[in-house]
């Protein structure tokens, strides 16, 4: 359990919903005094390293440890040869498998650099040493490297992830004014600054693992079922994350590897990825591919998209990026079609990385969109608001908001987009080539319950307890001011602990659901708490507000009082002392009345009770524009973003300064995709070639540009509790788009294939 008690910033306000209060935790941060997973000192510690495979497909024959079993301070080997006792675990959805086995260090090698054995030592380097003695005879396989094998073929359809209406075909062979492009994405990783790893100790049969997790009840649910143990025999704890944008949601082969060890051994065991291992342990944004066709008018009104997309998966599992999942739902048309496939690679499983499916997709519809308008002479700005979607033409419903076009005009008016020159290289500065581009992009509204404990103590304090994370987005800054406003109490009144499996239930961070979900709960438990205090105060014998004849009490500027001024003002602690009361504890959730303790486990520890964004009467998304400048060395190509400007409706912020940071955030992992991010694959044998932060290039601050970032949003109601709506996600969707479009302007040169680099443009 982790304690956070914010230092004091400005004046009251701050402290309430929709205050520019700084993150509590930020101090500990940059002055050393956060504790992450991997530096839990624990005595008795043993170290693992993984042993990954060097082949892309095919099967173990033998491992020979002998030498590594021999070499000094070695406790342990595993390797295929071991039968770990281990469950499949439940899915995200909470389905399980009845007795599956599960093999987090398998026999049959599905990619390069799958974990296939382990070593413990009394010292990482001795581990490290150790490993690199152990010798893997192999039976090859043929393998597919990635789309670009020409063994991959088209993969398959994704049913799922097919829609359309209307007659698309048709309506496209019979507009006035066509374009055709093919778009596409390479594969992207997450290069969290903080590695994947894990410490683990058991008791008994009881287990804490210190993780960076996304989810500490979902991913506790996992240890619990792969050992068979009961789901409150596990304790996962983190309180701190160095950066996760959806690689830590789930728990993964390398944890099972680790807790087997610390049992076995019966001493804690530390695992720590290497760099090269973040590459290939878990996924990053599948590489994608597009194909769009939009038929329109000779005035600029679409009449007709076809969408067919494609992304790989493994060979092992289907996880598809949704190239069609921004593309049904930007524009108004009347007639559309989308296909989705997966094509299987040997590959490790994608996953989810910052704005997945509507980032690729948002990438082909916005270079199509600026395509369009390039064709017809129509200002890209003016094509966009011509064809505004008044309502969702995927589902049918009504907005529950939808801001975009005041997000467009106002950031165009931010930007100086009507200084604009139509014309590509056009605009210039001597022998720099200038050039503005636009990009749309929008992330659904996910709905997660969550549960949330309100404890006021006898010294006035107010605790806040969930097992809800905060990676860095403000989670624990929010909750003490959802809180503090409840209570009317300064927000440094206000203890938040989080991070937790034994804490309260909480939705994942992840698909931008955590702030709506949770703050839903805490707010539902401060006001029942509140309440419980007001009728204690009210009628309890012993309280000084007993005799004031109001039947409510006002909370502000730290005390409590009857309304009009009807008697004495306390501050919290001064009424709890009267009352003679230690504390009072409320625990309330957002699931319907009379849910189970099964149906509550179930939605803490799974995907299964989550909603989409049509799932009521109204469909429900964040929205933004961005608007981004680039400037291009005419002689040598070289690209820099010089100045971006977006807008933004994600409703009510519950923390402006917290939700700009956000988005700024977004929008920089926007740049790298657009002219860095590019996993390179060497096709002879399935090898990610650039796996380490010298070779992969991430965006640095000499990338960086001025980044203006406004909102337009009003509250919705329908989207959450508190009105705010997701704003983790939707910063880099349409990032990447503005500008390649940006580019073209400057350039007249279309690139259509990301990352773009310099011999793309020469």
């Amino acid at each position: 359990m982790t304690i956070m008690e914010p230092r004091k910033h400005g004046d009251a306000s701050d402290g309430t919903v929709g205050g520019r209060q700084t993150r509590f935790e930020g101090n500990l941060k940059v002055t050393g005094g956060a504790t992450y997973a991997l530096e839990y000192p624990l005595e008795g510690l043993a170290y693992a390293i993984l042993v990954q495979s060097t082949i892309p497909a095919g099967r173990v024959i033998s491992v020979d440890a002998e030498k590594a079993l021999a070499a000094p301070g070695v406790l342990m080997v595993l390797t295929p040869d071991d039968d770990l006792g281990l469950l499949v675990a439940s899915d995200w959805g909470g389905n399980r498998p009845e007795n599956q086995p599960y093999y987090p260090l398998p026999r049959q090698v599905q990619y390069n650099g799958q974990s296939i054995a382990a070593v413990v030592a009394e010292s990482r380097e001795q581990a490290v040493e150790a490993a690199r003695l152990i010798c893997i005879t192999y039976e090859k396989a043929p393998h597919v490297a990635s789309f670009n094998d020409t063994a991959a073929g088209e993969g398959k359809v994704m049913d799922s992830l097919t829609s359309g209406w209307g007659d698309a075909e048709a309506a496209l062979a019979a507009a006035p004014v066509q374009i055709e492009g093919e778009y596409s994405t390479p594969r992207e990783y997450h290069v969290a600054m903080e590695p994947h790893g894990l410490t683990v100790k058991w008791d008994g049969d009881r287990i804490t693992v210190w993780e960076p997790s996304q989810w500490s009840h979902g991913m506790a649910r996992s240890y619990s079922e792969w050992f068979g143990i009961p789901y409150e025999n596990v304790r996962l704890i983190s309180p701190f994350i160095g950066g996760g944008f959806g690689s830590k949601g789930a728990a993964l082969a390398h944890g099972a590897v680790a807790a087997f060890a610390a049992r076995k051994l019966g001493r804690p065991v530390k695992l720590a990825l290497t760099r090269p291992q973040n590459f290939t342990n878990y996924g990053g944004r599948a590489a994608t591919r597009q194909r769009i066709k939009i038929g329109a008018t000779e005035d600029g009104i679409l009449q007709a998209i076809v969408h067919r997309g494609a992304s790989e998966t493994s060979t092992y599992a289907d996880w598809p990026e949704q190239t069609g999942a921004a593309t049904p739902i930007l524009y108004k048309v009347e007639n559309f079609s989308s296909q989705h496939r997966v094509v299987p690679v040997n590959a490790v499983t994608p996953g989810a990385l910052r704005g997945p499916g509507k980032n690729p997709s948002a990438f082909g519809i916005e270079s199509a969109m600026e395509e369009l308008a390039y064709k017809l002479g129509i200002d890209p700005l003016e094509l966009r608001l011509k064809n505004y979607a008044d309502h969702d033409y995927q589902s049918g419903k009504p907005w529950s908001t939808r801001r975009l076009r005041e997000a467009l005009t106002e950031g165009a008016e931010a930007f100086g987009w009507s200084k604009r020159s139509h014309e590509p290289r056009s605009m210039r500065d001597g022998k720099t080539l200038i050039g503005w581009g636009i990009g749309c992009g929008t992330f659904p509204v996910l709905q997660a319950p969550s549960e949330a404990m309100i404890r006021i103590l006898r010294n006035g304090r107010v605790e806040v307890v969930s097992g809800a994370i905060d990676m860095g987005q403000g989670t624990y800054t929010i909750l003490a001011q959802t809180a503090a406003e409840v209570f009317g109490i300064p927000v440094d009144q206000v203890e938040v602990h989080l991070g937790d499996s034994r804490l309260p239930g909480s939705a994942i961070a992840g698909g931008s659901m955590l702030a709506g979900s949770i703050l839903g709960a805490v707010h539902k438990a401060a006001t029942a708490a509140r309440d419980e205090l007001i009728g204690l105060a009210l009628n309890d014998e012993k309280s000084p507000l007993r005799d004031t004849g109001a039947n409510t009490l006002t909370f502000s500027g730290g005390r409590i009082a009857a309304p009009r001024d009807q008697g004495p003002s306390l501050t919290l602690s001064e009424l709890m002392a009267a009352l003679g009361r230690d504390e009072i504890e409320i625990l309330r959730n957002t699931l319907p009345e009379g849910a189970t303790a099964q149906e509550q486990h179930q939605a803490w520890t799974s995907m299964a009770k989550v909603q989409g964004p049509t799932m009521g009467e109204y469909s429900m998304h964040s929205w933004c524009a961005h608007f981004a400048e680039v400037r291009v060395d005419e002689d040598f190509g070289t690209v820099r973003v010089s100045r971006i400007v977006s807008a933004f409706d994600c409703g009510r912020l519950y923390n402006p300064r917290l939700v700009e940071s956000q988005w700024r955030g977004g929008i920089i992992m926007g740049i790298g995709q657009a002219l860095l991010e590019e996993g390179l694959v060497d096709q002879r044998n399935g090898r990610t070639v650039n796996n380490n932060m010298g070779d992969y290039l991430v965006p640095t601050n000499a990338d960086v540009p001025h980044i203006e970032v406004i909102s337009v949003g009003i509250p919705d109601y329908g989207a959450s509790a508190l009105g705010g709506k997701g704003v983790g996600e939707v910063g880099i969707v349409g990032v990447a788009p503005a500008i390649a479009n940006a580019v073209f302007h400057a350039t007249g040169k279309r690139v259509r294939d990301l990352p773009i680099t310099l011999e793309k443009l020469i």
